[in-house]
């Protein structure tokens, strides 16, 4: 990916909140992005429905994020960042994709907004959190429960909210 920045989408949880605010970046392998691969699969879908593609997908690896972390708050979260095109590496190259590779630490003035569950779909996130590797592996069921966590929208919040919505 070169040129301009590119839009980031990285599954994140809030114990990786709490990193970025004691740290002052997020350190992240993967992300998800509109990548090449997803526009010729999309080919019908503008630029908005492209993103959310790709924020959606990121949304669903947060909670494999989750299910490696029995301690953290039971709620997605995506961090969007604006990255240099030179930091964001195609992964794959299957019809779809829109995993990408992150190679820099993610800084605090690179993240356009966060986006977090609210207290509505905890019940709904922990749930599909127990079952998500049985979704990966082709348990219908599961999938069907994973699913059930698309129907909470994640709450909107500013990089600069990040101390108050760590203190929730």
């Amino acid at each position: 990916m070169t040129g301009q920045p590119v839009r980031v989408y990285v599954p994140a949880t809030i114990a990786l909140l709490a990193d970025l605010r004691r740290l002052g970046t997020l350190t992240v392998a993967e992300g998800h992005a509109v990548t090449p691969t997803l526009r010729e699969w999309y080919a019908e879908g503008d630029e908005e429905e492209l993103e959310y593609v790709a924020f959606t997908r990121a949304a669903q690896d947060a909670l494999q994020l989750l299910s490696s972390d029995p301690t953290t708050p039971r709620r997605r979260v995506v961090v969007s960042a604006d990255l240099p095109a030179q930091a964001v590496h195609r992964t794959a190259t299957e019809l779809g994709t829109s995993t990408v590779r992150v190679d820099a630490p993610i800084s605090r003035a690179a993240i356009a907004a966060i986006h977090v569950d609210g207290a509505e779909a905890v019940e709904d996130v922990a749930a599909a959190v127990a079952v998500v590797d049985q979704a990966l592996a082709g348990d219908p069921d599961a999938q069907f429960t994973v699913d059930g966590t698309e129907d909470h929208e994640l709450e909107w919040y500013d990089v600069s909210e990040l101390d108050t919505l760590l203190a929730q």
